[in-house]
């Protein structure tokens, strides 16, 4: 029995061999391009996303859109802003229109900035019925 046993663990340790041995081969070299030819400029940015906001019809896309547009290395133009607060009200999310003041109090450099914003936006924030969060109470 003992003789069996040996035997049976030995044959599987020389299938496990010549397996790994037939895959040494040197892997296949891959070229991948992780970068585009054409750079966006401001504009196409701003535009692209404007788009994007007019066109949201659900929420999930809304702060999917929100979460990639702020995720660059720069604040969103104001009309972004408003595409975005027209978009949060137009499927009835409150709660992410306030949190796009949150994501540009956050985004700025100055707190002289964010008053700007603020300053650009009051007329679409009083269309719309958006407060800020500190005008909230929170």
């Amino acid at each position: 029995m003992f003789g069996l046993r040996a035997v049976i663990r030995n044959a599987a340790a020389a299938r496990v061999v010549a397996a790994t041995a037939s895959h040494r081969t040197a892997p296949a070299l891959v070229a991948r391009r992780y970068y585009s030819e054409h750079e966006e400029t401001y504009e196409e940015f701003t535009n692209r996303y404007v788009k994007f906001f007019e066109n949201v019809d659900e929420q999930f896309e809304l702060q999917r859109g929100l979460n990639n547009c702020f995720a660059y290395d720069l604040v969103p133009d104001v009309s972004i802003c408003e595409a975005a607060l027209r978009a949060a009200r137009r499927i009835d999310d409150y709660a992410t229109a306030v949190r796009v003041f949150e994501a540009l109090k956050i985004k700025v450099d100055k707190p002289t900035q964010y008053q700007d914003y603020l300053q650009a936006l009051k007329p679409v924030m009083d269309e719309l019925g958006v407060q800020t969060k500190e005008e909230l109470g929170f």
